[in-house]
């Protein structure tokens, strides 16, 4: 049961919350008894009050200042410790976004919702997500959470200036295989890992205790700091590692969970990358098959031909970058990041054809744009912190390549699963940042073992890209749930209005009540 609400107005005036009823003015604070079992030590933390605010200043990119301009909002940072192993030391701040439940009579408890990454800003996406249903609008406030490192959480993962980035973009100096070229690349990947510890504040303390088994316990103290003595989570793509992961460490916690776009718990990094590649290969192979249907495909008519089109298009642009204007040129690099981009939904594959015509006339705007997408570049040039959160929690959470001989078999097996993205070069034994990261990973690839848990629903895709359809069934079995299928390529599909998969995961969601097993959705 929803622990009671204890509700503290500064101001002690009242304005229209989004049900029309008379609610709290902003700012205000709100205490909730600590719901749940506590963990010793951190009482503290788990009974904290909240103070809810506008959520103006809580915005970091362009897309989420516009999302956060959105009626009934409220916003509020959740202290948590930096090291879980010593709650007495430095805290960091999370913040935490809530569109209240507009039925507060029928209101279940929260629904906590991560978009994935590592690295993804949750505040936007559930301030997007928030009015898609009426039915979960209804029953649930809305909570979306930057996790610890990113957003409007602080403090970030700071590695690359901006400037960096696009220097780091134009250059394409991964296409120089030679020897110089590779110890130039680890050197790269060196100086990134040394940049990322000094550039953010706390050092390698905070990126020693950015991964998922930390984020899923500052998750859990914000569900008790909501007063939900249940949680019930809604996660995409990684955040179905961070719900899996939840899962076991707090199995008795557990009201509901949705995974869409699984992670596969039981495979390496390495495993992951090949099946990933694959996965987008697939992809591209459903575009081709569409494009060639098309009068004014770029790659032509001939399905046998279109990949040697394709490598004739992109890969001069490592020796000839396409104009875009405003100083900037696209890479090889650019490009085929703008082509992945476009390859995670079948939305986008107009513009991939178009940006691909661009390029017969050595125009590049179109990738350009897709790559910013992809990157989360503002058109006045500024990053969000995704992409250096992506690199910190990745080479935190499992173990890293450091051995040259199998980063060369990793190469070599990824652009044997991902001919599209063949640069044409041969594979090399270049290292990633991770193998030269400066603090020891906290995680393992294993399968989850957690008797007892609530029957959770896992969403698988079939021509997903970036999480093979596969991992949704691994993760399923691990856990003990039910499976739903759907049938197309694009990345996700929950709340995103399909009628069959929708209906399905808000039964769930509201009377835990699952699909049989073996439900199938299609477009």
């Amino acid at each position: 049961m929803t622990a009671s609400i204890l509700l503290a107005s500064v101001a002690g005036a009242c304005t229209t919350s989004v049900d029309g009823e008379a609610g709290p003015r902003l700012p205000f604070e709100e205490q909730n008894e600590p719901a749940g079992p506590v963990p010793p030590g951190l009482e503290q933390f788990y009974g904290q009050p909240l103070t809810w605010e506008g959520c103006a200043d809580y915005g970091r990119t362009d897309y989420d200042e516009q999302a956060l301009r959105a009626d009934g909002l409220q916003c509020t940072h959740l202290t948590v410790p930096l090291d879980y192993t010593k709650p007495d030391g430095d805290t960091i701040e999370l913040g935490v976004l809530r569109r209240p439940a507009t039925d507060r009579d029928q209101r279940i408890g929260s629904l906590v919702i991560n978009p994935g990454g590592p690295g993804a800003a949750g505040l936007s996406t559930a301030a997007a997500l928030a009015d898609v249903n009426d039915t979960l609008a209804a029953r649930f406030d809305f909570v979306g959470f930057d996790p610890r490192g990113v957003g409007s959480s602080e403090p970030t993962v700071e590695c690359l200036s901006d400037e960096e980035i696009d220097e780091e973009r134009a250059d394409d100096d991964e296409l120089d295989v030679s020897p110089e070229g590779v110890a130039n690349l680890d050197a790269e990947a060196k100086e990134y890992a040394q940049k990322c510890a000094a550039n953010t504040e706390f050092g390698t303390a905070m990126l020693a205790n950015l991964g998922t088994r930390d984020v899923v316990k500052d998750i859990d103290v914000l569900r008790a700091a909501l007063g939900d003595e249940k949680l019930t989570y809604l996660g995409y793509s990684y955040g179905t590692r961070i719900g899996s992961t939840y899962a076991e460490t707090f199995p008795g916690n557990v009201r509901a969970m949705v995974l869409d776009g699984a992670l596969d718990p039981s495979k390496t990094p390495v495993e992951e990358v090949v099946a990933q590649g694959a996965g987008f290969q697939k992809a591209f192979d459903d575009f081709v098959a569409w494009c060639t249907g098309e009068d004014d495909c770029a790659l032509g008519r001939d399905k046998g031909q279109a990949l040697k089109q394709f490598h004739d298009l992109v890969r001069p642009l490592g020796e000839n970058p396409a104009e875009v204007g405003d100083g900037r040129r696209l890479s090889y690099e650019d490009a085929t990041t703008g082509v992945v981009q476009a390859l995670y939904s079948e939305q986008l594959w107009e513009h991939l054809n178009s940006g691909l015509n661009e390029l017969k006339q050595n125009e590049g705007a179109t990738l350009m744009s897709l790559a910013d997408l992809y990157l989360e570049r503002d058109p006045d040039g500024t990053y969000s912190t995704t992409q250096d959160v992506f690199t910190a929690v990745r080479c935190v959470d499992d173990p890293r390549v450091t051995d040259p001989d199998e980063a060369l078999a990793v190469n070599r097996e990824y652009k044997e699963a991902a001919p599209f993205l063949d640069d044409g070069n041969p594979p090399t034994a270049v290292l990633d940042a991770c193998a030269y990261w400066p603090v020891p990973n906290t995680g393992e690839p294993h399968v989850p073992d957690v008797p007892g848990l609530p029957a959770v629903l896992v969403i698988s895709t079939t021509g997903d890209p970036a999480t093979p359809y596969e991992a949704g069934g691994a993760l399923a079995e691990g856990l003990g749930g039910v499976l739903l299928t759907y049938e197309a390529t694009q990345h996700t599909v929950f709340l995103q209005d399909n009628e069959c998969v929708d209906g399905a995961g808000v039964k769930y969601l509201t009377d835990l009540e699952l699909p049989a097993e073996g439900t199938r959705c299609s477009p």
